[in-house]
């Protein structure tokens, strides 16, 4: 609702939040897998809503998705040589007789067993199928990616190889990611930026060592305080936020995070506020930083 953000070329931009606040949904907009009821996308200076209206395959080259879901994501009738090689073959990256050798390359970028082409999404654990979900991404030969929580539905050991590799790879091939994720772990690993979403509205946008330094919102502050440190010993503030989430259909007057937030005011129950540059970069939406 009203989200407004630029991604720069070769960055990494971190968007967190709960479940139910619209990351997804934001992610799948931009890519008009959801048509946008309003507002504007553009990539490169080009409306990218025209581009679709107007049947362009030239973006949906560009443009492509890593989706969360390694196991519904999959099309369990084709194997992995199909899967990769479809898109490819029908944009004309490739031809039919080339298709073999072009997804073998792929998949060894990717860490797959290129002898393993002829298999299907069944014969693969949930690490080795995101790898397959990346392949295909890839082999668009894309420039922009929007990964929705590609790492978690997989193992922690099994996440760290996906996260390297994806960094790997944005730096080998030049790629600008849109990293959807709850763990703020796993997004001050691999974002140059961060991104916070509360109810469908940005309440935080700050360089990583900024927003993980001093993070300003109450709510990210709260979600901050929730990593857990790696030492049994060290004593934690865990900020609880108290009520539930307010339903998104009807959200609360004023600021919408107003209804849980320890520091509100009456201000906060009236008016809403708007993302405002607190320096470096670093923009809040809260009356009272």
């Amino acid at each position: 609702d009203g989200v407004s953000f630029d991604i720069m070329k070769g960055e990494t931009l971190g968007l967190v939040g709960e479940s139910g606040c619209g990351k997804t949904t934001i992610g799948r907009a931009i890519l008009h897998i959801i048509k946008p009821t309003s507002g504007s996308a553009f990539f490169k200076g080009e409306d990218i809503g025209t581009m679709y209206r107007d049947d362009n395959p030239r973006l949906r080259k560009l443009m492509q998705i890593i989706f969360q879901d390694p196991y519904g994501s999959l099309n369990p009738r084709m194997n992995v040589r199909d899967i990769i090689g479809e898109a490819p073959l029908y944009h004309k990256l490739t031809t039919r007789s080339e298709m073999d050798d072009y997804v073998v390359d792929i998949m060894q970028k990717v860490g797959l067993r290129p002898e393993s082409r002829a298999k299907y999404p069944h014969e693969f654990s949930g690490g080795q199928r995101q790898r397959i979900g990346i392949a295909r991404a890839l082999s668009m030969k894309p420039e922009f990616v929007v990964c929705d929580e590609p790492v978690s539905a997989l193992d922690v050991s099994i996440q760290s190889q996906v996260l390297n590799l994806l960094g790997d790879l944005r730096d080998e091939m030049g790629l600008t990611y849109l990293f959807i994720s709850h763990d703020l772990s796993v997004v001050r690993h691999i974002s140059d930026r961060v991104a916070v979403l509360y109810l469908g509205k940005l309440v935080e946008l700050a360089p990583k060592n900024a927003f993980f330094d001093n993070p300003l919102h109450p709510y990210s502050q709260a979600l901050i305080s929730a990593i857990p440190i790696p030492n049994p010993e060290a004593k934690q503030h865990r900020i609880l936020l108290q009520g539930d989430v307010p339903s998104p259909a009807n959200p609360p007057q004023g600021c919408r995070f107003s209804t849980r937030c320890p520091e509100c005011v009456e201000r906060c129950r009236i008016e809403e506020p708007h993302l405002t540059d607190k320096g470096d970069g670093h923009y809040t939406a809260c009356f009272l930083r």
